[in-house]
This record gives C-alpha cells, sequence and structure tokens, in this order.
C-alpha cells in the first residue's frame, strides 16, 4: 500500500479516506516517511509543519490528502518564511493568507514548506539560505523554478500535488523539467490577499503543479471565488472543474509554432515531442495551424523591464519596511542585489507606463484568440541545465540571467502579461529520458477549455506512470 499510494494522486488518496480504506492519520505518516525517504537526496523541503487535525468532509474531494506550500508570498501563521533568503532567516508569519484558509477548508494536510529560490526572482530553485533542490529525473540537473521545490515533491511522489505561484512562468517551467502537470489560472482567480493584493500589476497568481489534471480542477474548484477587496476578478466558473476534464473539448482551432523570438536554437528532442503533440492534436481532431500572437516590440520589451524592475523595486521596499532594516551585506545573493541596484532607478511613471503598453499588447492579444483557441509552444526549449550554472557570482552576478536564455525561450510571461490560463502537459521525453513539457496559452478565464484540453491529452498519451528512475536507482543504493 506505500508503494501504491506514493504514485495515487489527490483524489485517489482522498477517495479511500471517504471509504473509510485509510484514515487520514495514514495518509500523514505515510507521507512523512516518504519525505524523511527521499527528501535528504532531492532537498525540497525548508521547513515541516504539524497540520492541525483533519475531519474528513464527505463534501471535499481533497479531505486528508497531504500537501505542501512553497515558501514564497503564501503564509502560514507561526511557520517560518524565508522566502529563501538569508535577510529573512529568522522571519516567522503572522497570520494565515486566504488560500491558506481555503486549503484548509478543503481538508488538506500542510506538512511542510518547499524550497525556492531568493525572492523567486530567478528560475532555478537553489537558494544560497537552503541549498538547491535536484531534479528527481537526474540528481545533477536544475529544477527550473522558482516553484522548482513543489515540482520535484510532486514528481518523486513525496506527496500528490504541492502550492506554487507564477510571476513569469514559475509554475509552468519547474513542471516541464520535472515532468508534472502546471496550470496557471487566470489573473484574479484564486485571491492574493488579505496581505498582497496587485502584484506587479496583476502579473503573479497561485494554485499548484499536481500528477494529474484531476488534481489541478479539483484543487481549483476549492481555492477559486474572490476574495472581499480583491483588484482583480475573473470571469465566474460555470461549473466544477473538476467536470471539464472529461469533458470532450470538441474541435478547437490551435495556433503552433516551436521557432523562438530571439532566434535561440531549440533541442532538436523538444522539436521531436512538438510535432510529435501537433500531430496528436490533428489525430484528435483539432484543427493545428501554424500561428502566433503578434510577439512584444521594442517597446514592449522597455515596458517588461519596468514592470519586473518595479517589482523588484517593490521586493526590497516591502522588505525593509517589514525587517524594519535593509538588507546587511551578506545577507542576499549577487543576483538579488544587481537586481535591486538596477531596479532602483525606476520612477513610478515608468513603471505605470509600462504596464499600460503590456495592457495595449494584451488587447492585441485578445484579438489574436478570436480567431484561435489555444496557443502551442514548447514549454522550455532545452533539456535541465546542471546544478549551479543558473546562480549569480559576486564576479558575475547576472550570469544566471544569461544562461537562463538557453531555456526560456518561448514567451511565458504572456500569460503574467495578459492574464491569461495556460498550462504546461509533460507531452514526452527527450532521448536520456526526461521529460519534455508543451505549453497551451488559452484565452482570459478560459481554465475550461484547458482543463478539457488537458484531459484529452492525458487520456491519449498518459504520463502517471513514467517515474524517475535516477531518483529510484539511488533510493536503492542507500537502502
Amino acid at each position: 500500500m506505500d508503494e501504491e499510494l506514493r504514485w495515487m494522486d489527490a483524489v485517489g488518496q482522498a477517495e479511500l479516506v471517504r471509504k473509510g480504506l485509510v484514515s487520514p492519520t495514514e495518509l500523514l505518516d505515510a507521507a512523512r516517511d516518504r519525505i524523511g525517504e527521499i527528501d535528504p537526496l532531492l532537498h525540497c523541503l525548508v521547513a515541516h509543519l504539524d497540520p492541525p487535525a483533519i475531519v474528513p468532509d464527505a463534501g471535499s474531494p481533497l479531505a486528508g490528502v497531504p500537501f505542501l506550500v512553497k515558501d514564497l508570498a503564501l503564509e502560514i501563521a507561526r511557520a517560518p518564511f524565508t522566502e529563501g533568503s538569508r535577510w529573512l532567516l529568522k522571519n516567522i508569519s503572522t497570520q494565515d493568507q486566504e488560500l491558506v484558509r481555503r486549503h484548509r477548508r478543503a481538508g488538506l494536510a500542510i506538512l511542510g514548506k518547499t524550497n525556492t529560490s531568493e525572492f523567486g526572482l530567478s528560475p532555478h530553485c537553489e537558494p544560497v539560505l537552503h541549498g538547491p533542490t535536484r531534479n528527481p529525473w537526474d540528481l545533477g540537473r536544475s529544477t527550473s523554478g522558482s516553484s522548482g521545490g513543489s515540482a520535484a515533491a510532486v514528481a518523486s511522489g513525496m506527496v500528490p500535488m504541492a502550492h506554487g505561484n507564477d510571476l513569469g512562468g514559475s509554475l509552468r517551467y519547474p513542471a516541464a523539467w520535472c515532468g508534472v502537470f502546471g496550470l496557471k489560472p487566470t489573473r484574479g482567480r484564486v485571491p492574493l490577499g488579505p496581505e498582497y493584493g496587485d502584484v506587479a500589476g496583476g502579473f503573479a497568481v497561485e494554485h499548484a503543479l499536481t500528477r494529474t489534471v484531476r488534481d489541478s480542477a479539483a484543487l481549483l474548484d476549492v481555492t477559486a471565488g474572490p476574495s472581499l477587496g480583491d483588484p482583480y476578478w475573473a470571469p465566474p466558473q460555470q461549473r466544477p472543474y473538476r467536470l471539464e476534464v472529461n469533458t470532450p473539448p470538441g474541435r478547437l482551432r490551435i495556433a503552433a509554432t516551436a521557432t523562438p523570438n530571439s532566434g535561440q536554437a531549440v533541442h532538436p528532442d523538444y522539436l521531436q515531442v512538438f510535432e510529435d503533440t501537433v500531430e496528436l492534436l490533428a489525430d484528435l481532431g483539432h484543427e493545428v495551424r501554424a500561428a502566433h500572437p503578434e510577439p512584444l516590440d521594442r517597446s514592449g520589451h522597455r515596458a517588461i523591464k519596468a514592470v519586473y524592475g518595479g517589482a523588484a523595486a517593490w521586493i526590497e521596499a516591502y522588505w525593509t519596511r517589514r525587517m524594519g532594516r535593509p538588507p546587511e551585506p551578506g545577507e542576499i545573493e549577487p543576483y538579488t542585489a544587481a537586481t535591486f541596484a538596477r531596479a532602483r532607478p525606476i520612477t513610478a511613471g515608468a513603471y505605470l507606463a509600462g504596464a499600460e503598453e503590456l495592457q495595449r499588447f494584451s488587447r492585441r492579444t485578445a484579438g489574436f484568440f478570436e480567431d484561435f483557441d489555444v496557443w502551442l509552444t514548447p514549454t522550455v526549449g532545452w533539456p535541465p541545465l546542471p546544478l549551479g550554472v543558473l546562480g549569480g557570482t559576486e564576479e558575475e552576478p547576472l550570469r544566471g540571467e544569461r544562461e537562463a536564455g538557453r531555456f526560456l525561450m518561448f514567451d511565458g510571461e504572456y500569460a503574467n502579461i495578459t492574464g491569461n490560463p495556460a498550462m504546461s502537459v509533460p507531452l514526452g521525453v527527450d532521448a536520456d529520458g526526461l521529460p519534455v513539457g508543451m505549453h497551451f496559452l488559452g484565452r482570459f478565464g478560459g481554465e475550461a477549455l484547458l482543463f478539457r484540453l488537458a484531459g484529452q491529452l492525458e487520456r491519449a498519451r498518459p504520463w502517471t506512470d513514467r517515474r524517475p528512475a535516477a531518483l529510484a536507482r539511488e533510493l536503492e543504493s542507500r537502502s
């Protein structure tokens, strides 16, 4: 039963509880055992928590399921909250975020907090404070990030799903490299309050990494919906998302491209999975055409720098106020220090002008979705990089930013700019057996259609039987 539970999804585990075949305590004990065995190898967790007693709720599809929360933005009262930074080493949260309250009302048992890059600023999961999280498919490689701790925890079978967030791809990139399903919801679908509201012009969203599509849908069902005072409001869902997973999507008009705007080389294995996906979609009855939204022009790229730079300046100002002091020498990493310094000259006017330019871009992109239902690209364009490559150094603080260009080439930030939902779906493997994710961008408010398409793809090309052999070999060698 232990091995069966390890690879069972959250909906399946909760069903065992409802049927009385296992108790919530047994689920938690089994998850703790897995964490104790696997986490010393991968280093996904940065804090262990004792959840309140779970009272099974017959109305929740997830009651009793063990769960992990990323140590970024989502606060849990009386829990450490470091956001991967030595500056915040002794910081303890004083309140629960609304999303945590919803997790608990759904009966999820939060067992710990997962690793992230410092303040989530980099697409890796190797903070100096906590050390690197290792990819379970190859322990010498990156998970990407910044939700890499959660992605690796799910991919390795510690828990069936784990929280993550996404300001520019941080749910979808680690989903691609770790071989799990990663959905970025529509702007405003899940609340950021009470502590946060308008993070970088609404770019930031909360959700999770999951093993199956139905888990992602079931979780969004219990967390979606506005909270009082939210600055954004997503179109209301028409019915539970978990019902969409088994609903045929109909014949979709799908735009597809695997050509990066900036001319990087796409790995041939990734191009092959892309072509296989196009062929699969056509076999499923969809109309697939080579097309893409209008790319960002020079003014758009300047706007991106202003808005993301403004977000970095906000992070520094926010934590300086909250900690009561600026960071001392050695308390933040070289890349973070360089990012803060680069952001300080950005004026409020430049930030707002950038936001307005990106709103114009969003309207043009919305016009593209009058002709297409979904836009398909690879999620990233290259296999996982070795650990250590994506971090900055004192001599070269922005090295990781340059190296990230080797795999970040398919405009994942479009989903954050426009607020549209998007997902990374693990639809293939490369020649080394490492996962390859395909990215689908949908219309604003269009999670239902994405869940329908993802469910169809999951049935046509299942991925849950793929297991990280590198981790299995390492565990066996230590047993």
